[in-house]
């Protein structure tokens, strides 16, 4: 991978894992997605008349993606009633890689051979997380699992979407704020069909906290459409998700929170799944 590329996907990882460690706001998990999506949608607002509308053949790709982001929240939601963070979040987004990869190829869109074993390492090295990393002792149980892969299935299905709806588009930043303003106007109408009118008064003091998170997850992952316009799609996709070392590193440094040994050791797999991905 080209090392302008390579950075610019790792800064999308830094900048996912900072606004998910921003928006401990006390907002169950679907109401913290969809202020995110919300607030997104609002900052594209005034970009919109600088960028072209999106050709044809890229809105069904943007209408797919939005559809698979209302999967991911609600999922995730479900997930979260089954287990912690330290379990979910890793085992969605470490998931999700693998997915891309195997869904990747059905576009002619292949990772090179000595790409795969650090494809494989950092992906082990998120799940081994999954495995020691929640704050309780529970097992990881059945619901918990099988709203997590649909998760990351999700995941896997909208990358997969946006890296062909900006292709078709060959203009990443056009087809990446088009996105955006959809998905937070859709995240609008579903919140609004599910838990009414009211409850934007439950969301309006945390709007300060909903712009910002919406900002820099609209960075971060029109980064990540940009870098899978240059360089093969299931790279970009493992390598944004070293987010959860990034995640890690903001939870231990800021935050306060616990780097036991298993921690550690799932920081040092990912670290290096991370080099290989990049020597590779």
């Amino acid at each position: 991978m080209d090392s302008s590329v390579f950075a610019v996907v790792m800064a999308a990882a830094l900048l996912h894992a900072g606004w998910n460690a921003l928006l401990k706001i006390g907002l169950d998990r679907y109401l913290t997605a969809s202020l995110i999506q919300i607030g997104a949608g609002l900052l594209t607002l005034p970009a919109l008349p600088l960028v072209s509308l999106p050709v044809a053949g890229a809105w069904p790709w943007i209408a797919l993606s939005a559809l698979l982001h209302i999967g991911y929240n609600l999922f995730l939601a479900r997930a979260y009633q089954h287990g912690d963070l330290g379990h979910v979040y890793p085992l969605a987004r470490g998931s999700s890689p693998l997915i891309v990869a195997g869904l990747a190829l059905l576009v002619g869109d292949t990772l090179g051979l000595a790409q795969w074993p650090g494809l494989l390492v950092l992906v082990g090295g998120i799940w081994l997380m999954a495995w020691r990393g929640g704050h309780t002792s529970a097992p990881l149980n059945r619901p918990l699992l099988g709203n997590a892969l649909a998760t990351a299935a999700c995941i896997a299905g909208y990358t997969l979407a946006d890296a062909m709806g900006a292709r078709s588009n060959q203009d990443a930043l056009g087809y990446a704020l088009w996105l955006f303003a959809v998905n937070g106007a859709v995240a609008a109408l579903l919140i609004t069909q599910r838990r009414g009118p009211r409850i934007f008064l439950q969301l309006g003091p945390h709007w300060r906290s909903g712009l910002a998170g919406g900002g820099m997850s609209m960075l971060a992952y029109s980064l990540v459409i940009w870098a899978m316009t240059q360089a093969p799609i299931a790279l970009v996709s493992a390598l944004r998700e070293s987010s959860v070392l990034f995640a890690l590193l903001i939870g231990y440094l800021f935050l306060r929170e616990p780097m036991p040994s298993a921690r550690l050791l799932a920081c040092c797999v990912i670290a290096g799944g991370v080099a290989l991905l990049k020597l590779g």
